[in-house]
């Protein structure tokens, strides 16, 4: 079966320079203690809240695994990874200004399993609009907003003008959802994680009824305000990062079985785990599977299966 992996990442998408990072070779990830790897293994199940809490109590030290994770993020990793899941495509998005479209490019060229999407470069003195039109122009497959990390929210003047400028090429815009956090100390100033609050979701989705968005990780431990603000929005595909196959199975129920995406979150989150949760979910349904595992991506990626 095809697979097609709806959120995944290369490159340092923390650190000016961050496209430097994906043609290093034998990269392993930092021997750190990771909580994610813990929920992981459990297939994401929240039992009574623990996993919310666990976040809440040990902030830094998910944070600071999280990060371990992130510096993996070199295309051998990638490739692999997608080699030993089966993985047919896989997109790869930026977070400008740290990794653009810029760096990606090379990397789709060279290997079509890599769908590479373009970012808002919000830099003084750099032409967004223009950017993203030339991108487009040299392969873009979509657009990614990272609210926290690029420290502006999705219903600024900024990215609002850009998703209308974006929205004139029909292609997905795929939006980080959910509060989160990526700096330690005195770089937390570098971001602001209720950027990541289902709201701000609500107020860009009804400011573009005819794009279609994507929300990244269905708005992690904000599920259910996901589901109670955005059930009405019919723009809106959800991803499957980081939500127990409880939770998948409500997203079907709510959003319906061809806006469901399977996504994993490479480097941030391990492929077989995400695949897990599907192949769970569906009990041998083929015909589910594939709707969910490939035929949506397919279909709202225009990728010909």
């Amino acid at each position: 079966m095809t697979i097609i992996d709806a959120h995944s990442h290369l490159g340092d998408i923390l650190y000016p320079g961050g496209g430097r990072l994906i043609g290093r070779l034998g990269v392993v990830k930092e021997r750190v203690f990771d909580p994610a790897r813990i929920s992981e293994l459990g297939l994401h199940k929240d039992i009574f809240g623990l996993g919310r809490l666990g976040y809440e109590w040990m902030p830094d030290i998910i944070t600071r695994a999280e990060r371990a994770r992130n510096f993996t993020a070199t295309y051998e990793n990638f490739r692999r990874s997608m080699d030993e899941c089966g993985i047919s495509y896989s997109v790869a998005l930026p977070v400008p200004p740290h990794v653009t479209f810029d760096d990606l490019a090379p990397v789709a060229e060279k290997d079509p399993g890599v769908i590479a999407f373009t970012g808002v470069d919000y830099s003084p003195g750099v032409d967004s609009i223009a950017k993203l039109a030339a991108d487009v122009e040299n392969g873009a497959r979509g657009l990614k907003l990272h609210p926290i990390i690029q420290n502006i929210s999705l219903t600024s003047e900024a990215t609002m003008s850009a998703v209308e400028a974006f929205s004139a090429y029909g292609l997905p815009v795929l939006f980080h959802c959910g509060v989160s956090s990526y700096y330690l100390g005195a770089e937390k100033r570098k971001e602001h994680p209720a950027y990541g609050e289902i709201e701000y979701a609500l107020e860009l989705l009804k400011a573009f009824p005819a794009v279609n968005f994507i929300a990244g990780h269905s708005g992690l431990f904000k599920v259910e305000d996901l589901l109670r603000l955005l059930t009405g929005c019919k723009n809106l595909w959800v991803e499957s990062s980081f939500q127990s196959v409880a939770m998948v199975r409500r997203l079907l129920d709510t959003f319906g079985t061809e806006r469901v995406l399977f996504g994993s979150d490479w480097p941030y989150g391990n492929r077989p785990p995400a695949l897990a949760i599907v192949r769970s979910l569906c009990k041998g349904d083929k015909g589910l599977e594939r709707r969910l595992l490939c035929d949506n991506a397919a279909e709202l990626l225009g990728i010909k299966i």
